[in-house]
């Protein structure tokens, strides 16, 4: 490196053309430069997600987490696992090699998940994504001398009409609680009807279901 540092010293010349072509390349260079003010991050990251309602965190350990776990082993192209059992919900990630076809792993991933035999009824349908990255372009305050209430209408309107603009893909609403119904239930009201505080509650559960309501086919996609 000295040797050729002192060549340029002696040859002003050579030094002063180099210098020059660096320039100019750097300069016919610049417009062929690719700018994205949000660039796109693909993750090597496949995310599984299971809802187990009610269930501790050693039962969703035993019954959802090993058996996902004993799925991945033997997998091609799989650098790492890590799993989270937590109450009610299990969430497993598997970390892919570099240079691995992401599309095609998350397919050999979804198609193990889906052969596992023997998760409890109550679970819910393993959910199998690859990991994505959220970013936030704008932020939008809405702010008044008005009820929480109104506030959350005028975001969700707000949401509505920027999710309608082409140019936009994502918008949500943050910060705000979501709705909930309060039901008070008078003693006196229960003794003179002879219904017991169980029979009410039965009665709500009867009546909130959560089910599957299919899907629609709408212009801008399918609406589940």
């Amino acid at each position: 490196m000295s040797r050729m540092i002192a060549w340029f010293a002696e040859n002003h010349v050579a030094a002063n053309l180099l210098m020059i072509l660096l320039i100019v390349g750097g300069l016919i260079t610049i417009p062929t430069i690719g700018q994205e003010m949000v660039p796109d991050i693909d993750l090597d990251i496949v995310t599984i997600s299971v809802v187990y309602p009610g269930a501790s965190p050693d039962e969703v350990e035993e019954a959802i987490v090993i058996r996902i776990e004993e799925a991945m082993d033997g997998l091609p192209g799989i650098k790492r696992v890590r799993s989270t059992a937590s109450e009610g919900m299990a969430s497993v990630v598997v970390e892919m090699q570099a240079g691995e076809d992401l599309s095609r792993r998350l397919a050999d991933v979804r198609a193990r998940v889906d052969a596992i035999e023997g998760f409890p009824n109550e679970a819910r349908r393993p959910v199998v994504k690859q990991a994505e990255i959220g970013r936030i372009v704008l932020a939008v305050t809405i702010s008044g001398a008005v009820d929480e209430r109104t506030l959350k209408h005028a975001a969700e309107q707000v949401r509505d009409e920027l999710t309608a603009l082409p140019e936009i893909s994502q918008v949500s609403v943050a910060s705000v609680r979501p709705y909930e119904i309060q039901i008070e239930v008078s003693e006196e009201g229960l003794q003179r009807f002879g219904v017991t505080f169980d029979d009410v509650a039965a009665a709500v559960r009867r009546s909130s279901l959560d089910q599957p309501g299919g899907s629609i086919r709408a212009a801008g996609g399918e609406i589940l």
